[in-house]
């Protein structure tokens, strides 16, 4: 007599992820229709500057256009983090508690640096300064965080992705976030010169020490 043994069948909840990409894809749709000259100015930012020239003031840093796609940039960026540990064997890319856990610590740590540079900018007399520096910053990090959707749709729903792929990814990241400081710095020289030693204590303070003590820990609590 046969004997069979009966193993339970173990699926994946994706319908999670799914919806999150979804949910960005028509944030993008209705933002690029509710603003459709912005969107088109905005998506031509690699071939041309006129969006941060004519969006430069510090009230479109909270208008819809800006707030729609800065809820896809963190969608996206956390993401992308969670993917990667996933490929480099640090966690599940289907664990949506451990991608609760990522968006959270990303916004605390958004919203604590803008209140940290708030109370800095306030305290210097640089507000034009740092929301000027910031605004493009932001609309640069926006435009990363976009690009990025379509690849975290590759890595969610194909397996085997090899671990130098988001190794690239990351450098091209890191060497286009130190481009768009040096756009940024070009950009408002005449301003950071005339207040060189508080840019400086800004640019250490919250440009530099944030992101080492991130690496830090990370790099510690992995070990």
């Amino acid at each position: 007599m046969t004997e069979y043994v009966l193993h339970p069948r173990i699926t994946e909840n994706t319908d999670w992820a799914t919806l999150l990409f979804l949910m960005c894809f028509a944030t993008i749709a209705i933002t690029k229709s509710v603003f459709e000259n912005r969107f088109s100015d905005f998506a031509n930012l690699l071939f041309s500057d006129k969006y941060n020239k004519v969006y430069r003031e510090s009230s479109n840093l909270k208008n819809g256009f800006t707030i729609a796609l800065f809820f896809v940039q963190v969608i996206s960026l956390a993401f992308f983090i969670q993917l990667s540990l996933s490929i480099y064997g640090y966690g599940s890319k289907t664990d949506w508690m451990q991608y609760i856990q990522i968006i959270d610590f990303l916004l605390f740590f958004i919203l604590a640096k803008v209140l940290v540079e708030k109370i800095i900018a306030t305290s210097f007399h640089i507000e034009e300064f740092v929301e000027q520096f910031n605004h493009q910053k932001v609309t640069y990090r926006t435009y990363i965080g976009l690009i990025l959707l379509p690849i975290n749709m590759l890595f969610f729903y194909f397996d085997h992705i090899s671990t130098v792929i988001p190794s690239i990814i990351i450098a091209i990241v890191i060497v286009a976030n130190l481009i768009t400081y040096s756009i940024s710095i070009k950009n408002y020289q005449n301003l950071i010169f005339s207040k060189l030693f508080y840019f400086i204590l800004y640019l250490c303070a919250l440009e530099i020490a944030p992101y080492y003590f991130m690496y830090y820990w990370f790099t510690k609590g992995i070990a």
